[in-house]
């Protein structure tokens, strides 16, 4: 064999091999994506099978509060649809009612002591507040997943690598501008 043949050979022994390197790295980032949503996934439909027993709760003290609690219920349809069709502006729509809905129901549970000294009422409330503090952070890991997986199919060279085995972009789970701006305390309790 000749010197030249052995090195276009040895070049493309090395071109193959960083090809794959970039497949395999790619195939990683879109798995991550995958896995960051499950997690969220998980929190979701924990808190989704929470809310109607707070729900329930709240209705055997607040007789007088059935608009509140059913705006709870509706975000709570809106967050579950948006989630079954997997769209992330939805969803992050959704989220941002149901977020609103639930400040509101504790802040109007505030007004009846009875129930806010029911136990069943007390665990519930700490239970959806710890599912929404995970979901938060597992949302902010689903993004840097997603941050991370766009830019990696955006970057030469493994943009070539991308177009060829069609890696898509993931969308951002973002919210409204109603979930990113400072909440009016006196709304809630009016």
């Amino acid at each position: 064999m000749e010197t030249s043949t052995i090195v276009v050979l040895v070049v493309l022994a090395v071109l193959i091999g960083y090809a794959i390197l970039i497949y395999n790295n790619l195939v990683s980032l879109k798995h991550g994506v995958s896995q960051a949503w499950a997690n969220i996934d998980v929190l979701l439909k924990q808190r989704h099978d929470e809310l109607p027993k707070l729900v329930e709760t709240c209705k055997q003290y607040m007789q007088y509060e059935q608009e509140t609690l059913e705006k709870v219920m509706q975000a709570r349809a809106a967050v579950h649809d948006a989630h079954t069709r997997g769209d992330m502006g939805a969803l992050g729509d959704a989220e941002s009612g149901l977020r609103l809905g639930l400040g509101q129901l504790f802040a109007v549970a505030e007004a009846y002591p009875d129930l806010k000294a029911n136990e069943s009422f007390q665990h519930l409330e700490n239970r959806i507040s710890g599912l929404e503090n995970s979901i938060a952070d597992r949302r902010e890991f689903y993004n840097a997943s997603v941050n991370a997986n766009n830019v990696r199919i955006e970057q030469f060279p493994d943009l070539i690598i991308a177009r060829a085995f069609h890696f898509k972009p993931a969308e951002l789970l973002e919210f409204s501008e109603a979930e990113k701006a400072d909440i009016e305390l006196g709304k809630l309790f009016s």
